[in-house]
């Protein structure tokens, strides 16, 4: 009887030891399921803690950025959200140029968070889009250096086993000669520096990250096929030696598996980066396409069929999480609407990640606001006033004036309905101070919601006052106006 007690004893604690193996070992595996994009351009970002639990409450698992600010780095620690850390574009020719920055870099953004904050990162993405054509070349020279002074940073450090480094890339960086995916091979321009990066990546058993936009197609190309760019099957398929593409999706990643096969890098794994559909800011970025789209995706990745050249699961992330009000608008207007929750935490619309009990998105928790109260343009004023298409220009090149227009959610709102909009967004953008709604005297503060229909006239989220934008002063008779942001607005506005 002793024996077999001290056998059982033994087998006891074999089985514990070996449960915790095994569950070190799963959380050792790489995590399955939908990322999300999380950027931070915005004039009051939600805390950290807030988008960390949103994510957790909605199952997504994987978080990209595309700096490595501290405190949002730290919120991640312990959660069991995996990390692909960004490094900024104006960042690269600095790493590319010194082994020293790139060594501290590592230490300060990746080891530390690593080994202090127990963030699980994953990968360290080197730029962002840096060979985008509008870019004219500017970081053709660099991204490479930098590329290769991160990943010796890494092994230095210990760390090139669990952190790998990818670039993001623009789906630009390959194209078609026969317009089928099998015609597929990267840019003539920067051919060889693609062969370069290709090689080094799959060297280092690093990923190709490629950021997918069939949206993109479809804005800037009247004549793209619009039932192309969904996953309902109702295109005409594109015949490619008798494999039959229904969307969009399958024939771009298709087309880079082909540009990497024939260039003899055919295993080489590939990771969407960014993938999604804006709701605003032009007639065919709105909720219902948004919802479509994403959902469609969803479902076509659950399936785990993959594409045709690439059968199985599908790495991918979501573009975007959240809202950005402060995002460059020089590719469009819906630049700031890529989120399928707005600003501050609330879900767009319905969408079913497969990550949560309800299969509906979780709301951020214990969001703050500012009073309820908005500033709106004087009923009494007279639209043909100068300083009132002035006082538009002014709010629109300082605040967020994307949702006005053609085919927007505020379309609906008459020449008074605009103005307003515009001075509310101004006075929210400035944490409703007083003086952000004198306007020349044409501006008033009102507890009347405003918001009608699509339109949401929106009240700002309520930030420390550390972390609240620089309050603005502004003369009651706006001296000297501030450059626009949307050229001709208020023009077409009214």
């Amino acid at each position: 009887m002793g024996l077999c007690r001290k056998n059982e004893g033994l087998v006891v604690w074999l089985g514990f030891w070996g449960l915790l193996l095994w569950l070190c070992l799963m959380m050792m595996r790489p995590v399955s399921g939908i990322g999300a994009n999380w950027g931070t351009q915005a004039s009051h970002p939600l805390p950290p803690a807030t988008v960390v639990r949103l994510l957790r409450d909605n199952g997504i698992r994987k978080a990209k950025l595309f700096d490595a600010d501290y405190d949002t780095l730290k919120a991640l620690g312990r959660t069991g959200i995996e990390v692909m850390v960004g490094i900024p574009n104006d960042m690269l020719a600095t790493l590319a140029s010194s082994m020293k920055a790139a060594e501290k870099w590592v230490s300060q953004n990746v080891s530390t968070h690593i080994s202090s904050n127990n963030v699980d990162i994953r990968y360290v993405a080197v730029g962002n889009e840096p060979f985008l054509q509008t870019y004219n070349g500017s970081f053709i020279s660099i991204t490479f250096p930098a590329l290769q002074n991160i990943q010796s940073a890494l092994i230095k450090a210990g760390l090139s086993s669990q952190v790998k480094v990818t670039v993001p890339l623009n789906a630009d960086v390959y194209s078609s000669s026969t317009s089928l995916p099998s015609g597929g091979d990267f840019r003539a321009d920067i051919h060889d520096l693609m062969l370069q990066i290709v090689k080094f990546l799959n060297d280092n058993g690093a990923p190709f990250t490629i950021n997918i936009y069939p949206f993109i197609s479809l804005y800037s190309d009247s004549n793209f096929p619009v039932e192309y760019a969904f996953f309902d099957g109702k295109a005409t398929p594109l015949n490619d030696g008798g494999i039959s593409y229904y969307n969009m999706f399958d024939a771009n990643h298709d087309t880079l598996v082909w540009a990497l096969q024939k260039n003899g890098f055919g295993n080489l794994s590939i990771i969407v980066g960014e993938i999604g559909w804006p709701t605003d800011g032009d007639i065919n970025a709105n909720t219902n396409y948004a919802q479509r789209f994403n959902q469609g995706f969803m479902s076509h990745i659950s399936s785990g069929k993959g594409t045709p050249m690439r059968p199985g699961a599908v790495d991918a992330y979501l573009f975007s999480l959240i809202d950005e009000d402060q995002k460059s608008i020089d590719p469009g207007y819906f630049e700031r609407h890529w989120g399928i929750f707005t600003f501050d935490g609330l879900a767009k619309y319905a969408l079913n990640l497969g990550t949560t009990n309800t299969g509906a998105l979780v709301p951020a928790k214990n969001v703050q606001y500012l009073e309820r109260k908005w500033c709106i343009l004087k009923p009494s004023a007279k639209l043909d006033n100068t300083l009132v298409g002035n006082s538009v220009s002014y709010a629109c090149g300082l605040a967020d004036c994307t949702s006005l227009g053609y085919g927007t959610s505020c379309s609906n709102l008459d020449a008074l309905g605009n103005a307003s909009y515009a001075f509310n967004s101004y006075f929210q953008t400035n944490d409703q101070d007083d003086i952000a709604c004198k306007f020349s005297n044409l501006g008033m503060i009102t507890k009347s919601d405003p918001s009608t229909g699509s339109c949401r006239f929106i009240i700002m989220i309520d930030l420390p006052i550390s972390a609240s934008p620089r309050r603005r002063l502004i003369s009651s008779g706006l001296s000297g106006f501030a450059p626009m942001t949307i050229v001709g607005l208020f023009i077409v506005l009214l």
